[in-house]
C-alpha cells in the first residue's frame, strides 16, 4: 500500500472558514463532488438504487429507510468517499491513516420526530476519532429534517444522555445545518447531532457515511462484499480507502 495518507495530509485546498467551523464548530457545509448540471443523473441513480436494493440490505427504523453499501451500487458513487475536501478534512480530524467504514442511502420520511441528539462514537473506542459525511439528495431545510448540531460539544467529555434535559428536544444552543441538494455535511463524529423533525410532506433524502482510523472495525465489510466488476472500476486510491 502507498502512503497516500502523507499525500493527502499535505494538501491545503480546504478553505480556511471550513477548517476553522470544523476545530470550533464540529461541523461544516461545503459544496460536495456532484456538479449542479448532473445532480439530476445522480438523483436517477440514487432512486434506481434504493428502489433495485435487496431486503437484507434495506433497513425501514422509527423515521428513516436506509439502504447500506453504495459503494457496489454503480460508479456514480465512487466520487463521494474520495472527494479531496473531505479527505483532507478525514486527515486533519483523525490524524493517522484512516477508511471508509459505512456508506449507504437514508431516506427521512414525511412527518417524523426529531431524532434524539447522540455521537457517533465514544472517545475510548478504538473506532474514534471519526468523521462523518452527509451527502444531500435533497435540500435541507428547517422544515424537512435538517441535522441538528450542538457547536462544540465534540470538545466535551460527557454524552448527550449524561444531561438532564430531553435530548429528543429542541436547544437553544443547537444549529440547524440546512444546506442545498449536493451540497456536503462534513463533521466530527463527537459533536453532539441527531436529525430535526420533517415537518413536510415529503422524504429528505441522502447519502452518508463515515471514516475510522485504519485499525478501527469498519461497519460494513467493504472487502468481502466487493463484486468483480467494483474491483476493476476502483483506483488505487478509491481500494486503499475501502482498505481492500
Amino acid at each position: 500500500m502507498r502512503d497516500w495518507f502523507s499525500t493527502l495530509a499535505a494538501e491545503r485546498s480546504l478553505p480556511v472558514d471550513a477548517v476553522s467551523d470544523l476545530a470550533e464548530r464540529g461541523f461544516v457545509v461545503l459544496p460536495g463532488p456532484v456538479p449542479s448540471e448532473e445532480m439530476n443523473a445522480f438523483v436517477g441513480a440514487y432512486t434506481a438504487a434504493m428502489i433495485s436494493a435487496s431486503q437484507e440490505d434495506t433497513k425501514v427504523g422509527t423515521t428513516s429507510t436506509r439502504v447500506n453499501d453504495f459503494v457496489n451500487r454503480g460508479g456514480a458513487f465512487d466520487g463521494l468517499y474520495v472527494f479531496p475536501l473531505l479527505l483532507e478534512a478525514c486527515c486533519r480530524i483523525i490524524g493517522r491513516p484512516f477508511k471508509l467504514s459505512s456508506l449507504l442511502a437514508r431516506s427521512l420520511r414525511p412527518h417524523s420526530i426529531a431524532q434524539e441528539l447522540h455521537v457517533d462514537v465514544a472517545h475510548d473506542s478504538v473506532d474514534w476519532p471519526l468523521v462523518g459525511f452527509i451527502l444531500k439528495v435533497d435540500e435541507f431545510r428547517v422544515d424537512n429534517g435538517a441535522t441538528r448540531f450542538v457547536p462544540g460539544s465534540h470538545r466535551w467529555l460527557r454524552a448527550p444522555e449524561d444531561d438532564d434535559a430531553d435530548i429528543r428536544a429542541d436547544r437553544a444552543d443547537q444549529v440547524l445545518a440546512c444546506g442545498p441538494a449536493g451540497s456536503l455535511l462534513i463533521f466530527n463524529g463527537s459533536t453532539w447531532h441527531g436529525h430535526a423533525a420533517n415537518r413536510s410532506d415529503a422524504p429528505r433524502r441522502s447519502l452518508q457515511g463515515a471514516f475510522i482510523p485504519r485499525d478501527g472495525h469498519p461497519a460494513t465489510d467493504f472487502a468481502g462484499r466487493m463484486s468483480a466488476a467494483t474491483r476493476a472500476r476502483l483506483a488505487a486510491l478509491a481500494l486503499d480507502v475501502l482498505g481492500v
